[in-house]
């Protein structure tokens, strides 16, 4: 191997995106990334804020768990149904300014659940966000792309943690704001989803100029030479280990504080700041699992975060208060770590499709979420919340499939090597 083409197999990281081969590598845009989560933070609040929100309205309205569920499920089958197909029409057609317009439906679902009066109008209300949902998570999703050079997995866990860290916040804001103030007082919100769409306003018009400035460069080349059905088989174990982890977080997002309200005999503010400990530690895993991947490879932190977790989750059913408080935050910072490398690896699977991956991975999230919190109140109402966590217990052994994902890594570096070789001659 000549001298070039060694050079160009050391430097080039093994998670370097693969768009970089069709553009020089770019500096990574912390302003924009920065911005972008901040904004992830504020769109998550809302969200967990009307989750956390469940014990008053299970109150206020005489809910029982199925009905809970089937709530969680018209939020977050809207978002994923919709976000998959605003990824791909946005692949086609960019709209930068889409940005702001979602949050303004963010805006108005919080509005409206502010004085929703029955079960009927909760459900509009959480259609609202969801819309919001759906159109903010594609497009903010491939900015963060944009703004990453060549720290694709860095970028996503920043972009991602700012959702982390609004949805561990959205619990105790409603412990210490919404609780003691009544259902009126979400209204106060919507000026959140005011400031984050004149951020977003800024970041779009970002957006904007990047894609006119880098307007000739063409089509992102493939730094994989997998086959078709490699790739299949690759996205499909990837939608199945978002499934695994979705659904097991559904059962902590949805019924956490049931399950110690009923188990422990523990007052709902109690309840509420346990999920904030759980979802905080999401965020933290979530930081560490992007850069783990950018340096020792995707696999190996699907394989620790995926089917690492099963041993504590099995444990959890059967732990003492305290114990299960210590075993929920090692979940969350594990399993969590998970989700910025199912992104990453997807969209280098699929090259040049951002917009349809992060729809679809992440409307595949709400959708399973959803899906799964409907189902889980069912079973709750028949065989209690503490079976709930039995059953779920199990969710992490689809890890095992991590196995059957290619192994993209050296085909990588063996195709940029050629390609430096082919420049040389």
């Amino acid at each position: 191997m000549s001298i070039r083409a060694s050079q160009a197999a050391q430097t080039a990281p093994a998670s370097e995106a693969s768009d970089t081969a069709a553009a020089p590598v770019e500096a990574t845009a912390f302003v924009v990334i920065a911005a972008i989560s901040f904004c992830h933070m504020l769109n998550d609040i809302m969200q967990a804020l009307f989750t956390s929100m469940y014990p008053i309205f299970k109150e206020e309205f005489s809910l029982d768990f199925i009905q809970i569920g089937l709530l969680t499920l018209a939020f977050q089958c809207t978002a994923s149904l919709l976000q998959p197909l605003v990824g791909m029409y946005t692949d086609k057609r960019p709209m930068p300014y889409s940005l702001p317009v979602g949050m303004a439906f963010t805006f108005a679902g919080l509005l409206l659940l502010a004085v929703a009066h029955d079960y009927m109008v909760l459900v509009v209300a959480a259609c609202l966000i969801g819309i919001g949902s759906s159109v903010f998570h594609p497009e903010a999703s491939r900015v963060a792309r944009m703004a990453a050079g060549a720290r694709p997995g860095l970028s996503q866990s920043l972009f991602q943690v700012g959702g982390n860290f609004g949805t561990a916040i959205g619990p105790l804001l409603a412990a210490f704001i919404v609780l003691p103030r009544g259902q009126g007082s979400v209204a106060w919100f919507s000026l959140v989803a005011l400031l984050a769409m004149l951020i977003l306003t800024r970041v779009s018009a970002w957006y904007s100029r990047y894609r006119k400035a880098n307007a000739g460069r063409g089509a992102p080349a493939r730094l994989h030479d997998l086959p078709r059905r490699k790739i299949v088989i690759g996205i499909t174990v990837l939608c199945l280990l978002t499934f695994s982890k979705n659904v097991y977080m559904a059962s902590i997002g949805s019924y956490y504080m049931f399950y110690l309200i009923e188990t422990f005999e523990v007052s709902v503010r109690d309840a509420q700041l346990f999920l904030f400990l759980f979802l905080g530690a999401a965020a933290a895993g979530t930081v560490i699992g992007g850069p783990v991947g950018d340096r020792f490879g995707r696999k190996v932190v699907l394989w620790v975060s995926v089917l690492g977790v099963l041993p504590f989750s099995l444990l959890l059913p059967f732990a003492d208060l305290f114990w299960t408080g210590v075993l929920s935050v090692i979940i969350g910072a594990v399993m969590a770590s998970s989700f910025p490398a199912i992104i990453i690896f997807a969209q280098e699977l699929v090259p040049g499709k951002v917009g349809m991956i992060s729809g679809l991975f992440f409307g595949l999230a709400f959708g399973m979420g959803g899906l799964g919190a409907a189902v889980l109140g069912a079973v709750a109402d028949v065989r209690g919340i503490a079976f709930v966590y039995q059953v779920c217990a199990f969710l992490p052994a689809i890890g095992l499939l991590v196995a059957f994902l290619p192994d993209i890594r050296q085909k990588r570096l063996r195709i940029v090597t050629d390609v430096a070789t082919a420049a040389e001659k």
